[in-house]
């Protein structure tokens, strides 16, 4: 049974583990503080009995008028704990916050385009490939922009895909 909280400061010392598996992007400590001083809301952990870190989700919302949503920067999922329904769980509870308390259009996240299984889950969840972004993880590995609407998007004009791929430099950053 899975306990899911606010992430706090000490989880910091707590979650190397769950960010082992090689598709899982890693950040210096003062980008996870960064997070957690602005976007509190976003930043969640689930544990298992005993404080085990099973996995974790960081976001953010950004953007303006039309542009503005949910940001997931990253959900990983130990590998014990995956196939439960722990990352739907995390990702629902990002989506609500964005779509309730911060009113946004959309949700978006960046997967690799060969992480076929996270792909496949997002599309499970709703999420469409909206873009491709050339060149997007480390220079070299495509990224996918995927994104699902929100209740305010009723027309789901944010989830129009774009018949194009983008470069990195083409990125909106709010």
């Amino acid at each position: 049974m899975a306990t899911i909280r606010r992430f706090c400061c000490n989880d910091l010392l707590r979650f190397t583990s769950v960010n082992l598996d090689h598709l899982t992007e890693t950040f210096n400590m003062s980008f996870y503080m960064t997070y957690l001083a602005r976007w509190p809301d976003y930043f969640h952990v689930a544990e298992a009995p005993g404080n085990k870190v099973m996995g974790y989700i960081m976001g953010k919302v950004e953007g303006q008028g039309e542009s503005w949503h949910g940001h997931v920067t990253a959900v990983t999922v130990a590998t014990e704990y995956r196939r439960q329904q722990l990352a739907k769980k995390l990702m629902n509870l990002l989506e609500d916050i964005s779509d309730k308390i911060d009113k946004g259009y959309f949700v978006d996240l960046f997967v690799r385009a060969s992480n076929t299984p996270a792909i496949k889950m997002y599309e499970k969840l709703g999420y469409v490939i909206y873009r491709r972004v050339l060149r997007y993880y480390s220079g070299e590995e495509d990224g996918l922009d995927m994104r699902k609407a929100l209740s305010r998007d009723v027309d789901k004009k944010s989830i129009i895909p774009l018949k194009r791929p983008i470069t990195p430099d083409e990125l909106e950053y709010d």
